[in-house]
Order: structure tokens, then sequence, then C-alpha cells
């Protein structure tokens, strides 16, 4: 297929009132990526809002099949069944989607891309661009596979086993919301006496459960639906998208995912067999040198990567690295990296980057 993204191109994003959304224009003015022009769709119910962008109010209009007659690239970020509706009526006019719902993602003549890793997917041999349908994986596993991809490369990888630690934005404005509503509702119980921190004098707001639990001073470990095989939904996408994404069909990994009370940064322990065995030293080079990562490790000093360092900024946080304890060749760190950043809109938008460089 042959494609070329013009020197501005003309952009839209679907869902841009989300959470998400506002992340993806956050960083067209923040980064240097040309745009001719913006479009912002939503559903009917958003539709007729204003928002700003690059110093100009725009009017958030409903998306529909006609969205895309003048738009030449398009962030979705409005939920699989919208995905599933709107993407083929993007394509089929020349225009360049990247979506991050899962509707995609484990479609073989989709792309699944984390562009440290694996860019080189978007192509054919010749850079002809494989499909106008790009996938943006899973924040969760984003982070993860940013982090393994050198060890991979350097030591190859036989077995991977990772609990996640993640925040409540992974659901969008309405996790974030409730997980701020729990806490207050939390803190007004007899039981509970430090009610300073979040005590606000014009009461609760209603909020929707959103958790199937409270999530405030809790851990829930579950996130999504659970399969026959006792595994959730989302441990299941970890899994197969970090096959797909290192095309290592038959990587032997178990996932663990659990939600936790922080905002917007997810947190991952991951614990890894290699085919050779791993020089500590060695890797911690490695992995400073490595894109989209920044050590943070000085136990020592209680340094180590947390939500509370991580959240709005770019790079993983990797720490706590240690020769593994079960595996004979392996390792055992801690990352921990922005869900609605790196986890989400950041990976979008650095898939165009990657593509206008090559272009």
């Amino acid at each position: 297929m042959s494609y070329h993204l013009p020197k501005e191109p003309r952009y839209a994003v679907a869902g841009a009132t989300g959470a998400v959304g506002r992340e993806f224009l956050a960083l067209f003015e923040e980064r240097a990526l040309p745009c001719a022009s913006m479009k912002l769709l939503a559903s009917s119910r958003s539709a007729g809002k204003g928002m700003r962008f690059r110093g100009a109010e725009l009017t958030v209009e409903e998306l529909t099949e006609d969205s895309f007659a003048d738009v030449d690239v398009a962030f979705f970020s409005c939920g699989g069944d919208q995905s599933r509706r709107f993407a083929e009526a993007a394509t089929s006019r020349g225009c360049l989607v990247v979506d991050n719902s899962s509707a995609f993602r484990m479609d073989p003549q989709v792309p699944l891309i984390v562009p440290e890793v694996n860019a080189r997917d978007m192509v054919h041999e010749d850079g002809s661009l494989r499909s106008l349908l790009i996938a943006n994986p899973n924040c969760s596993t984003i982070i993860l596979c940013v982090a393994l991809a050198p060890i991979q490369e350097t030591y190859g990888l036989e077995r991977v086993l990772v609990s996640t630690y993640q925040a409540a934005s992974g659901t969008g404005e309405k996790g974030m919301r409730a997980l701020i509503h729990d806490s207050r509702e939390a803190l007004a119980q007899p039981q509970i006496h430090d009610r300073g921190l979040l005590d606000f004098s014009e009461g609760l707001d209603e909020c929707a459960p959103v958790f199937g639990h409270p999530l405030a001073f809790n851990l829930i470990p579950q996130i999504d639906v659970f399969g026959q095989d006792g595994r959730t939904r989302e441990e299941q996408k970890m899994v197969q998208e970090t096959r797909k994404i290192f095309a290592l069909p038959d990587l032997l990994m178990e996932a663990t995912c659990v939600r936790v009370p922080v905002l917007r940064s997810h947190a991952e322990s991951v614990s890894i067999e290699t085919s050779r065995a791993v020089d500590l030293a060695e890797v911690q080079c490695l992995l400073a040198s490595s894109p989209g990562l920044q050590i943070v490790d000085d136990p020592g000093e209680r340094r180590y990567p947390m939500p509370s360092l991580s959240s709005g900024i770019d790079p993983v946080l990797v720490g706590r690295l240690r020769l593994s304890g079960v595996f004979s060749r392996g390792l055992s760190f801690f990352l921990s990296g922005d869900q609605l950043l790196k986890g989400a809109a950041l990976n979008g938008f650095q898939i165009v980057e990657t593509l206008a460089r090559g272009s």
C-alpha cells in the first residue's frame, strides 16, 4: 500500500472530550508535529461543546461516517464499538487511523505497535504501509514492552511473570471521578479519623459505580470480566498482545492485573526468565540507554519507580533491578508509567511521529 503522510496533515480526534482525547490535544500543544487543521469528534451528547486548540476555540462535532472526508490522520479513543463502526469509514477515504481500543489489536492484518519495539511492523520491506489501520496496544502492555524490548533483544525471553497495579484512569475520566468520590465517602465514615485530606464542605457528589467495589483504600484483583480459565480479559490481553508485539507466539507468560487507588499512572512488578545468563550491570546500562525508559534505582536512598513520579511525564520508570531468585537465568524489576501518556495518547502520537519521519 503506497502511502505518504502529508507534510502538514489534517487531523481528527474521535473521543476528543474524554481523558485520552484531551491528552492527544495536549501533545499537539507540546510537540512539534505539523498540523494543517484539527477536527474534534465525539458523541452527540458532546457535540457543540467548545475546546481550545493551539490558541483557537474549536467546536466538537458529532462522530459520523462522513466525518473523515477531509481528514488525513485520525486518533480514535472512543471505545471498541465506535471504532468497529467508524474505522472503515475513515480508512476507505484514505485516512490513517490509530485506534486506542481493543477492537483490532489481535487482527493479524492490523499492526499492533509500540514504536520503540516494533515500528518496522507498520511497513513492508519496500517501505510501503501495511495498513491504514494501526492499533495502539493495551496501556499495561505498552509500558511492559518498552522495558522488555532491550532485554529480549540482548538476552532473549523465555518466561514473563507480571503483576500490574493499574490506576483508575484505565477506565477513563469516570474512573478518576469514582476514585475521588470513593475517597471522600470513605473519609466521611466515623471510623476514619483523619478527614482533612479530602473533606469538602460542599458534600459528596453522586457517582455511578465503576469498579464493582469501592476503590479508595482498597485493591481490586479484577480488571474487566473473567474468562472460563480464571483469567480476566485484561490479563488475557496483556499476554496475547505481548506475544504479538514481540512475534513470540509461544512465549510463556502469566499476568495478574489489579486496580489500585491511584489516579493516572500504572505500575508493574515483573520477573522474567531469559534465554542466556544476565549480567546485572550490563542490564542497567542497557535499560538506561534505551529509548522511552528512565532508570530510577537507588533503594538505599528510597528511589524507585512510583506512580507519583511517573504521572505526567513521558518515560517509563524502571528500578528495583535484581537477579532472579527463582530462575537460574533471569531478572526481576519494578516499573511505572503514565497510563494516559505512554499507556495511551503518547504511544499513538509517537506512531504518527515515526511515520512522519519516514515520509
